[in-house]
């Protein structure tokens, strides 16, 4: 399976909160056993994170996935454009990558 492609935005001091269907072969994928991760960065090349999606197997037979930022991590979020991944390991330590694309942060005005 190779990654899905999708940009999306955050608002700086907003919560975030994605609930994702992994489909295998147009069925749910059955997540049990699998952890999830997903950090952003600058650049590829970068080693400095500039966040981390709090990530979790939210419903393991629906194949969901469930990435999160609260409403304070947004806030702390510099404004730009940064690339970010989304991986899946399962308990044998497969890591398989699902997603991958763009997060713009934009500016809060209302704090």
């Amino acid at each position: 399976m190779s990654a899905g492609t999708y940009n999306f935005i955050l608002e700086q001091g907003a919560t975030f909160n994605r609930i994702l269907t992994v489909q295998e072969n147009g069925s749910a994928m059955n997540l049990s056993g699998y952890s999830a991760a997903s950090k952003f960065r600058s650049t590829a090349e970068s080693s400095s994170v500039a966040g981390t999606f709090s990530c979790s197997v939210s419903n393991a037979s629906g194949g969901q996935v469930t990435m999160s930022m609260t409403s304070t991590a947004t806030g702390n979020l510099e404004e730009g454009i940064y690339l970010y991944d989304l991986e899946i390991t399962s308990g044998s330590g497969a890591v398989t990558r699902l997603m991958q694309g763009k997060v713009t942060v934009n500016p809060e005005i209302t704090r």
